[in-house]
């Protein structure tokens, strides 16, 4: 599988290690010849140096028997006009394009990406990814990480391990005997730093980080067992009124439980902009770093804050004063991944890294074969793979104890006949069943093995 990677940052930079990491041929092309050596010298990986819009630069790149292009640079226009030269000059057949501008986005100029406009069969919106993350995380407050799998029935859950926590120094397989009408299961523990896939001896101590696979109506079970409270969320502040912002309060007000959100922007037209388009959102203009301000949005009777802006180190502070005002959960986007480990000493419950969300989005896109979802976890430590179990593949038909998986595999959750069910020993993996896999990223070459994805993988 040939494909060309047009931008060298973090996120094109991820998509390569993926990439090359699953034995494709994969070229980074950046104007930042830094960039492309970074990428040359760390990955597998072949670089040239130029922009990514010039069709000398793609021919250099291979782009006359490439496969596919992902346009992901920092220039919304410089996409659209590569995926178009890769179109029209070089009728390369799958083209994803990153697109930050909202104009682009809008549902009514949709027919701008057909093939005989501009042809692009995927755009990702940064800012939408976080949008969703913010209210993922805000659905499932007492979890610093989650995400949705098998159509919204099951859903992985990272939650952190307190004191009081009352499981703790317990068998996981002695909790499948306490617990044996929960449809969940640990298949994750960061342990001081390290992610590893538990085994059925471990135990959980105080201070762990947990990924946890749960039926989506076990949830609070599962959350309530681990030592944390499923509390409503009703009122939300959020802090910074741009794209993000602006997305995530509508979506709030779209839903049927009524949640009273109010927002904070420091710019005073972004804030009249959105006070224009938002109905039952109260919009304040001013600093959200201002304790005085913070307490007029009554902070202190708040559920959450959402802290969103366009800077980290705000963002960051915003949660710290919001926590210390007596907001009872902070969650911050941040950019930088170096900044995470200060989320636990900052006393901030989940952060949201745009980045990790649009790589793990261009991923699923890429992965259309029997992949039918996958979420990176961490600094690309783990995959989460869900996927369909073809007749071909060496899992079908057996239990799930006779399955050779590696040792840093678990399976989460099966689909099977329409309906999610635990993972035992017992459970006989089927063609056609939907299958969600944790899986350390060594691992997961060995994972495509099993599920024979590589064949149709894109």
């Amino acid at each position: 599988m040939k494909v060309i990677i047009c931008g060298a940052g973090q996120v094109g930079w991820q998509i390569a290690r993926h990439l090359s990491g699953e034995r494709n041929d994969v070229t980074v092309v950046d104007s930042n010849a830094d960039l492309v050596r970074r990428a040359t010298d760390t990955l597998d990986v072949q670089g040239v140096a130029g922009f990514a819009s010039y069709p000398d630069v793609l021919e250099r790149a291979g782009a006359s028997d490439a496969d596919m292009i992902i346009a992901a640079t920092h220039s919304d226009e410089v996409n659209m006009v590569t995926c178009q030269v890769a179109h029209s000059v070089f009728d390369i057949p799958r083209k994803i394009a990153r697109l930050r501008s909202q104009s682009y986005l809008n549902a009514i100029y949709a027919d701008l990406y057909r093939r005989d406009h501009l042809p692009i069969d995927v755009v990702i919106s940064p800012e939408r990814e976080v949008a969703d993350a913010a209210l993922q995380r805000l659905s499932a407050p007492a979890a610093f990480d989650t995400e949705s799998f098998l159509d919204g029935r099951a859903q992985l859950l990272g939650i952190a391990l307190d004191e009081d926590c009352p499981v703790l120094n317990t068998p996981l397989r002695q909790l499948t005997d306490l617990f044996s009408t929960l449809r969940a299961i640990v298949v994750g523990v960061r342990r001081e730093g390290t992610l590893f896939a538990p085994e059925p001896g471990d135990q959980l101590f105080a201070g762990d980080q947990i990924y946890v696979f749960a039926h989506t109506e076990d949830v609070n079970r599962t959350i309530e067992i681990f030592g944390k409270v499923a509390k409503k969320q009703e009122r939300i502040v959020i802090i910074g009124g741009g794209n993000v912002g602006l997305a995530v309060a509508r979506a709030l007000e779209n839903r049927a439980d009524r949640v009273r959100a109010k927002i904070i922007e420091k710019n005073r037209a972004r804030a009249e902009r959105a006070a224009d388009a938002l109905e039952r959102t109260i919009v304040l203009n001013g600093d959200g770093m201002d304790m005085d301000l913070l307490m007029e949005a009554n902070i202190e009777r708040a559920d959450a804050v959402l802290a969103v802006t366009d800077d980290d180190k705000t963002n960051l502070l915003v949660s710290v004063r919001a926590k210390q005002a007596g907001c009872p959960m902070a969650i911050a986007l941040v950019n930088d991944p170096t900044l995470a480990p200060m989320m636990g000493p900052l006393d901030i419950d989940a952060y949201i890294n745009p980045r990790a969300t649009t790589v793990s989005s261009i991923l699923r896109h890429i992965r259309h074969g029997r992949v039918r979802a996958i979420y990176s976890i961490g600094d690309a430590e783990a995959e989460v793979i869900e996927a369909q179990v073809l007749s071909t593949s060496p899992i079908a038909g057996k239990l799930v104890r006779e399955i050779d998986f590696p040792e840093g595999v678990l399976v989460g959750a099966v689909l099977k006949d329409d309906k999610v069910v635990k993972p035992l020993g017992t459970l006989r993996i089927d063609e056609g069943d939907i299958i969600t896999l944790f899986a350390m990223a060594a691992d997961v070459p060995e994972v495509e093995r099993l599920l024979q994805v590589s064949v149709d993988f894109f």
